[in-house]
């Protein structure tokens, strides 16, 4: 079962509510915290059964857990600061991230 996601691993991405960019580093095809997180932290309470992103916020030590519905392309072409961004990331090309290889030698 393919579920079709509107942003994809690396990609830059803005939040419309609460202004901040950040880089997505993980893609759940719906909602899969616990029901007490989304009670208190959802507040819009966005659809369970859409896309949520893992994002690392830019200039913060933050990651946060978004509903596609918040999400927006982000047009600032300029890199993230973050510091897991080498974790998850080899390298910035143009205006994505390109992923770590899952790869081990």
């Amino acid at each position: 079962m393919t579920i079709e996601t509107r942003f994809g691993i690396g990609e830059i991405v803005h939040h419309k509510q609460f202004d901040y960019r950040g880089v997505v580093f993980d893609v759940d095809p719906y909602f899969m915290l616990s029901e007490e997180w989304y009670e208190k932290m959802a507040k819009s309470r966005p659809p369970k059964n859409e896309p949520w992103y893992h994002v690392l916020v830019h200039e913060s030590n933050q990651t946060t857990y978004v509903a596609e519905r918040n999400l927006e392309q982000d047009h600032d072409k300029s890199q993230i600061s973050h510091p897991l961004v080498a974790r998850f990331f080899e390298q910035y090309s143009e205006d994505h991230y390109i992923r770590k290889s899952l790869h081990t030698n």
